[in-house]
C-alpha cells in the first residue's frame, strides 16, 4: 500500500480481518510525521493523544485538552494521507453521548475520518450515539492511559479471571456495537489471542503480545524519536534522536569554527 493507492476507509480497516498479512498501525502529529508515515504504506495513522508525553511533554495524556487534539489533527490531515486517519478523543471529551458528538464532529472538521475512545460496555451510550451520526469509532480496552490516574501505574491486564471475562465481555460488545477494529493495549498475550479470535473485527495490540490481528505503536518509540523514555515492549527500527543530537552538534561546531559550510 502507497500514496498511490487507493484512500483507505474503516471498512477497509474492518475488511483486514482474518488476512494473513498483519495491520500495521502507527501514530502521527503533524504534517512531516503523517507523511513519512503514509509513504511507508502503512494503512492507519492515528494521532493519538500520547502527543501529551512525546510532543508537548506532559507526564500523561490526562493533561491533554481538545484544543491539542484539534491542532495536531488538523496539521497530520494537511499531509492529505491515504490512510485512514483516526483522532483520540482526550479525556472529558466524550464524557456522556452530547459531548461525544460534539467533540466528535469538530475532529472531523479538523480532517479526521473516524474516532478512538477508551473504555468498554461502560462508553458503549457515546459508541453508539456516534455510530448512528455515521461517525466510525475505534475502540481502545485493556490498560486505559487516562485512567492512570485513578490506576497509579500502567499495569498489564487479563491476569485474573474477572479480568480476562470483563475484557473478553467489553470487546465483544463493542464489536456488536459497530466498532471497526479494536486497540488492546497491554493485555496478557493469551487474553489478547482469545480477544482477537472472539471478536469479528481486528485487533491491534500495543504490548499485547503477537496474536491479535495487528499492532499499533506510537512513532516516536520506534524510531528512537524520543531517547528519554522507551516502553519495554518496544525494539526501535531507528535511532532518530542520536542523528538529531549529533546533526545538532556538528551544526554548532561548524559555527564556533567559523567554517563556511553552516
Amino acid at each position: 500500500m502507497s500514496r498511490e493507492g487507493e484512500k483507505v476507509t474503516a471498512e477497509r480497516i474492518r475488511s483486514w480481518k482474518g488476512r494473513s498479512e498483519g495491520l500495521p498501525a502507527l501514530t502521527a502529529y503533524d504534517y512531516p510525521t503523517a507523511r513519512f508515515v503514509d509513504e511507508a504504506g502503512v494503512p492507519l495513522i492515528l494521532v493519538g493523544d500520547s502527543l501529551g508525553m512525546v510532543v508537548l511533554g506532559y507526564p500523561d495524556t490526562t493533561y491533554v485538552t481538545m484544543e491539542d487534539m484539534l491542532h495536531h489533527v488538523r496539521a497530520a490531515a494537511r499531509a492529505q494521507p491515504k490512510a485512514l486517519l483516526v483522532a483520540d478523543m482526550p479525556i472529558h471529551s466524550y464524557d456522556d453521548e452530547e459531548t461525544a458528538l460534539r467533540n466528535a464532529e469538530r475532529f472531523l472538521e479538523a480532517g479526521a475520518e473516524a474516532v478512538k475512545l477508551e473504555g468498554g460496555r461502560e462508553i458503549l451510550p457515546q459508541v453508539r450515539a456516534l455510530l448512528r451520526r455515521g461517525i466510525p469509532v475505534l475502540g481502545h480496552i485493556g490498560m486505559l492511559p487516562q485512567h492512570i490516574r485513578e490506576e497509579g501505574r500502567y499495569r498489564v491486564k487479563g491476569k485474573t479471571e474477572e479480568e480476562r471475562g470483563r475484557l473478553l465481555e467489553d470487546a465483544k460488545a463493542l464489536a456488536e456495537a459497530g466498532v471497526f477494529a479494536l486497540v488492546l493495549e497491554l493485555v496478557v498475550p493469551e487474553v489478547a489471542e482469545a480477544i482477537t479470535q472472539a471478536v469479528p473485527v481486528p485487533t491491534l495490540g500495543i504490548g499485547s503480545g503477537v496474536g491479535t490481528d495487528g499492532q499499533i505503536r506510537v512513532l516516536h518509540d520506534i524510531v528512537g524519536l524520543f531517547p528519554w523514555f522507551r516502553p519495554k515492549f518496544v525494539r526501535p527500527r531507528a535511532e532518530a534522536g542520536e542523528a538529531i543530537r549529533n546533526g545538532i552538534l556538528e551544526w554548532v561546531r561548524a559555527v564556533r569554527e567559523r567554517r563556511a559550510d553552516v
